[in-house]
């Protein structure tokens, strides 16, 4: 299972990247408005914003996903076939069992988060639980743990709480533009006035592009790393078959917290439509399970 672990220092790298880059477009946006509002305790706040969402980010990430998803711990009684399908698998990749969370949700969808692996988890959908078969479960539960041992989730639940923290900043500039008073623009000439509504209006679009740019590719070596685990890649792609097939969106389906899921929680008919053409970040199910079954035989040799 060395390939499991291959990327791991790769997302170490991009987790500092994202963070840095986050940094700076805060920081970029509070001068701006201190410029604009000629008050330079503004640019003061937004470093301080940035330094505090960062450190959030990263110890308290994963507390917060699982609360905007509704995710509660799972009874190890209720669910003790879930937690003995996770106890298995961690042990066969080497890893420390995560903590099993349950969503109260028909729409079948599973995710994992966390900073590390020691203080990783795992959630599913009560509708995944519904839907699949023992074969198949596995195969899903493979593939977040797989997101676990290369640390995708470090990178991807930053993402997550980043995201949210320029929208918000961005949102609070834009407020304060339209209430700021008439003297406002005596501080700016028009290029800066420009650069100003530009930046808060593309703040948020630059974040997602960050959020966006975790690689597709993930997703594909997640599948892949999770069929050599369970050796039975066609439990997994059965899996994703059946998961894309549903529908309606998860009861909570977020933009901010959709790359997480092993597939899109908007459903199969918004995915289809526009989430997928303009804002998904996994690649189409049909090119994962074919990817997975040209897997099949170098697995079993």
């Amino acid at each position: 299972m060395a390939s499991l672990y291959t990327h791991e220092s790769q997302n170490i790298r991009k987790t500092w990247f994202l963070m840095g880059t986050f940094l700076i477009v805060v920081i970029l946006i509070g001068w701006v408005a201190s410029q604009y509002f000629g008050n330079s305790s503004i640019l003061y706040i937004a470093v301080a914003f940035s330094l505090i969402s960062n450190i959030g980010a990263f110890w308290f990430s994963d507390k917060i996903a699982v609360a905007s998803m509704g995710a509660t711990p799972a009874d190890e009684t209720q669910y003790r076939e879930l937690h003995r399908i996770v106890e298995n698998l961690s042990i066969t990749a080497g890893l420390p069992k995560p903590r099993v969370y349950i969503i109260e949700d028909p729409a079948p969808n599973a995710f994992a988060t966390g900073r590390d692996k020691k203080h990783a988890l795992i959630g599913v959908t009560t509708g995944l639980l519904n839907m699949l078969d023992r074969n198949e479960l596995e195969g899903v539960i493979a593939h977040e743990l797989s997101h676990i041992g290369n640390r995708d989730i470090l990178v991807m639940t930053v993402a997550v709480v980043l995201v949210g923290f320029v929208s918000v900043l961005a949102d609070i500039a834009l407020r304060m533009s339209m209430f700021g008073g008439d003297n406002r623009d005596k501080n700016l000439g028009p290029l800066m006035l420009v650069a100003f509504v530009a930046g808060i209006i593309l703040a948020p679009i630059a974040a997602q592009l960050i959020q966006l740019a975790i690689s597709r590719k993930r997703e594909f070596l997640a599948d892949a790393d999770g069929a050599l685990l369970t050796r039975y890649p066609d439990g997994l792609a059965s899996a994703l078959g059946k998961i894309a097939s549903y529908a309606d969106p998860m009861h909570r389906a977020s933009a901010t917290t959709a790359h997480l899921f092993i597939s899109n929680p908007f459903g199969a008919q918004q995915a289809g439509k526009f989430f997928a053409k303009l804002f998904s970040s996994h690649p189409p199910v049909e090119e994962r399970i074919s990817a997975l079954t040209g897997m099949k035989a170098g697995v079993r040799a």
